[in-house]
């Protein structure tokens, strides 16, 4: 053997023996955050685990298994399928039915179905064990998902950062005019975008005032404070004189539990003391307490994993006497399975319980039940239904007056690092009657600036921010804010952007169901081609031009972005109108929030350098969406899965204009858009639009129609300084049918720009 092949073996022996050295030593040290539930740290160093050994089937079971603890779905669907994939030894049998359930939570129902049906059969042969029980029950849950799903547009409000933050909020009750809720928080942390998990994270109880639908910041109940202990899970006796809550300790995040009672008077909270008799017994958790009137009774519902439970924790109940006692403690029988059974809560009006569970036919993790009471027994549960539930983890159901609160980790709620990883509180409030017959745009506008006048010599710069026009980037179905009919959102578009390409694997996936192997070849490349053509340059464009207009602000400009916003067909008509205010909302916060707020002054107005940034905006919902494209809930692959129904849900930069100095353009309009709404075919629509100058001239006003549809008159040509025009418009619908937009433009004499006006509607 030679001297230098012995040298290039030890070299690598030695390097691999510190290589695994090293594996052991990350490895070890991602344990221990695991057990201490500090999962976020954990997935670090696991991850800097597999890029020395990417082949290690035990760290990627870990892999996924922390994933699932920080709910993180996606991530943890794609390592449980790769662990299933590669366990030839069946080393871990229960991979193929975490698989599934992260399918199923990522709202993949189908391939859910056909995983359950496959760890179905692998665990037939002991049909006692859970495992086969599991996925048998979750095997007749997707049949029953897939048969029941809609994509309901029934608002749910998410409330507020008073109330919620970037970690976890839990809704209870609401009493004098205050919500009493708990918040898994850490004291030490200030800043909103930290997402940190330490041993000062704990669980207490918080309250926010209630007015006309607003909610205060809120504030720690700290009379129900106990040092190094979690709180939270309150409910007041029916007399109001007493607060029930559970005290818990936090043994690496999973917590033991035992209910509390405290006298509560006028606002304030005395007293505390632990529950007599058999409620808290030593051995079991006990929580979640509920106080109802069950049979003319005073009753405390709560659940425990006590003797006798099905499994995890079951619902139990007990008549509340005199002296802090108890009456004999009840199984609440059919609610309960052998999951665990949550958050209790009583409709005495309706003699129906409602609860949380992870075992009867469910869209999620944890959905939404009611079991009704006939005076004697719980009835079989009823799932309570879309949009109460989603496909996230959907718990603490209660109602106050004629509104429904749900805790929930659904898309949406407010995060640092993983979408689903907290849950935040939601409402469901009594329907509103919307008025389809309106001018919809509530922002002051500035005009839309076609052409750069002939005086006006471009800059280089300028020139290449015209080269990169139109700028179109694409959303998520019904993102921002899912199911909301705000026309506004807190979110930014660059972080929706990232979300969207978080799920992309969803959407390859959905787009194909049902399609021949030939068919669905060509509708993922379409969708390939999509993201990377469309969704990923959009983005891209989107930078490229915010960098152009930063230098053209600093020069002094005054800087107009025409931004007009389109819709996929598959709700509500109504609804994608403010769904695509929403989309341009969330456009003009990437603006304000650019490198950290760079150009928030330009955009108040308040520039050193005279810069001015604008916007100038026309929200078209679904009216100028392709109407071959699919609007049916019920076909998802095709109308929120496919290119073609993406391709609509998108906001267009579709012009930048320039002012430096030069005489502005003197009109403008508050509402360039009226909304019609249904009409029938051959009926007149007819409206008007406002125009005001602006100026410190006089000025006239010019039609320029190419529209043979529509018919437009001022009530006056000559427009004095800061007075107002009106132009009257007639639409004819008798050669129109279906989503419809038509159009004017009225231009000022002496100018080359102009503004349009739309009238969007929907001929039956």
């Amino acid at each position: 053997m030679s001297r230098l092949y012995l040298i290039v073996f030890f070299f690598f022996s030695c390097s691999y023996s510190f290589s695994q050295a090293k594996l052991k030593q990350i490895v070890a040290f991602a344990d221990e955050q695991y057990k201490k539930g500090d999962y976020y740290y954990a997935l670090d160093y696991y991850k800097q685990a597999l890029a020395i050994d990417s082949t290690n089937l035990e760290l990627l079971w870990k892999y996924a298994e922390t994933h699932r603890a920080y709910k993180d779905y996606v991530q943890a669907e794609k390592y449980y399928g790769i662990v299933y994939a590669r366990d030839t030894d069946s080393k871990y049998p229960a991979s193929i039915l975490f698989y599934g359930l992260m399918q199923k939570q990522n709202g993949n129902y189908s391939r859910a179905f056909e995983t359950f049906k496959l760890a179905k059969r692998k665990f037939e042969e002991d049909k006692e064990q859970y495992s086969y029980k599991k996925a048998n029950q979750e095997v007749e849950a997707c049949a029953w998902v897939i048969k029941n799903y809609s994509d309901t547009i029934s608002p749910l409000k998410h409330l507020p950062l008073t109330v919620n933050s970037y970690d976890a909020e839990f809704g209870h009750t609401v009493r004098d005019n205050k919500l009493i809720f708990s918040s898994l928080r850490s004291d030490s942390i200030k800043e909103k975008n930290q997402e940190v998990y330490t041993k000062t994270y704990k669980t207490r109880l918080y309250s926010s005032d209630i007015s006309n639908n607003e909610y205060t910041q809120n504030k720690q109940i700290k009379d129900l404070f106990i040092q190094k202990m979690s709180t939270g899970n309150g409910t007041f006796s029916l007399d109001g004189k007493r607060f029930y809550f559970s005290l818990c300790q936090d043994e690496s995040y999973n917590y033991k539990c035992k209910i509390m009672v405290a006298n509560y008077d006028n606002g304030k909270w005395s007293k505390i003391d632990s529950l007599k008799g058999d409620i808290n017994i030593n051995s079991s958790n006990n929580t979640m307490p509920f106080v109802a009137k069950l049979n003319n009774e005073e009753v405390l519902f709560f659940t425990s994993d006590r003797e006798g439970t099905k499994g995890g924790l079951d619902i139990w109940y007990a008549k509340i006497e005199k002296d802090n006692q108890f009456g004999e403690i009840t199984n609440a029988g059919l609610v309960n399975s052998i999951d665990n059974e949550l958050t209790p809560w009583y409709d005495t009006l309706q003699k129906r319980l409602y609860f949380s569970s992870s075992w009867h036919y469910g869209y999620g993790g944890h959905d939404v039940f009611y079991s009704n009471y006939n005076g004697k027994k719980f009835a079989t549960p009823v799932n309570a239904g879309l949009p109460i539930n989603s496909q996230a983890n959907d718990q603490y159901f209660f109602k106050h007056n004629d509104t429904a609160y749900i805790s929930s980790n659904r898309i949406g709620s407010y995060y640092a690092k993983n979408p689903t990883c907290c849950s935040d509180i939601f409402a469901s409030y009594p329907p509103k009657k919307i008025e389809v017959k309106k001018e919809i745009v509530e922002t002051k506008i500035e005009p839309e600036i076609e052409n750069v006048p002939e005086k006006i010599i471009e800059t280089e710069n300028q020139k290449r921010i015209k080269e990169r026009l139109p700028v179109t980037i694409y959303f998520r179905n019904d993102e921002p804010d899912a199911s909301s009919y705000s026309t506004t959102t807190k979110q930014n578009y660059i972080n929706t952007y990232k979300l969207y390409t978080e799920r992309y694997i969803v959407y390859k996936t959905e787009v194909v169901k049902g399609l021949t192997p030939e068919v669905a070849a060509q509708k993922q490349a379409d969708l390939d081609l999509f993201f990377k053509n469309n969704v990923d340059k959009g983005a891209a464009d989107l930078l490229y031009l915010t960098n152009l207009i930063k230098e053209e602000l600093k020069n002094g400009s005054v800087v107009t972005l025409t931004i007009k916003g389109f819709a996929s067909p598959v709700a509500k008509t109504d609804y994608n109108v403010n769904l695509t205010k929403r989309r341009i909302s969330s456009l003009t916060n990437y603006f304000s929030e650019y490198n950290d707020g760079e150009l928030k002054d330009y955009i108040k107005g308040n520039a050193s350098t005279g810069g001015k940034l604008l916007f100038a905006i026309a929200p078209f919902g679904e009216y100028t969406a392709d109407q071959k494209t699919s609007d049916n809930v019920r076909d998802q692959s095709n109308s929120v899965y496919s290119k073609e129904a993406g391709i609509e849900r998108k906001i267009q930069i579709e012009n930048v204009s320039f002012d430096k100095g030069e005489k502005p353009f003197p009109i403008e309009s508050l509402n360039p858009v009226f909304t019609a709404g249904e009409v029938k075919k051959g009926d007149k629509i007819t409206g008007t639009f406002k125009i005001d100058n602006i100026s410190t001239e006089n000025i006239e006003l010019e039609l320029e129609n190419s529209d043979t549809a529509v018919q437009a008159n001022f009530n006056s040509t000559n427009v004095a300084p800061k007075s107002s025009a009106i132009v009257t418009f007639v639409v004819e619908t008798q050669s129109m049918s279906g989503l419809s937009k038509n159009s004017f433009k009225v231009k000022v004499k002496g100018f080359q720009d102009s503004i349009e006006f739309f009238i969007t509607s929907e001929v039956k």
